[in-house]
């Protein structure tokens, strides 16, 4: 079987739960065709870059898939006619990424205020106006 990376956005004025169903009625069909979801993340809500559809936001979601091209295609196909996804991406790749995706790195990032190393920053000398 081969693996891919799908990610979906759904429109912004349904609920996270709404989302998470969603998620798992496309896992079910993903499992009753022969694959399996390896890895699912919520990102959240996200800005974009341009309306789509007049939205200005939109629900985040990854799939890490284990499937058969033709469950791919008829999952994709199952999102064209839904109306609350709003886009999405398959990428078939070589091996599945293990661990949380930088997206949630960076949120756990965030979350903690860590802002990294800044020891390249060098002394900045006297800092009062003249």
């Amino acid at each position: 079987m081969a693996l891919y990376e799908h990610i979906y956005l759904a429109r912004q004025d349904i609920s996270a739960q709404q989302v998470e169903e969603l998620t798992s009625a496309l896992t079910q069909l993903l499992e009753s065709n022969g694959g399996k979801v390896t890895k699912n993340e919520y990102w959240g809500v996200k800005s974009l870059s341009y309306r789509i559809r007049k939205n200005r936001k939109a629900h985040y979601s990854l799939l890490n898939i284990d499937a058969p091209h033709d469950a791919v295609a008829e999952m994709e196909r199952q999102m064209g006619i839904n109306e609350d996804i709003l886009r999405f991406m398959t990428i078939r790749v070589d091996e599945l990424e293990e661990g949380p995706s930088v997206m949630m790195q960076k949120r756990d990032r965030d979350d903690r205020g860590d802002r990294g190393d800044r020891g390249d920053r060098g002394d900045r000398g006297d800092r009062r106006p003249r």
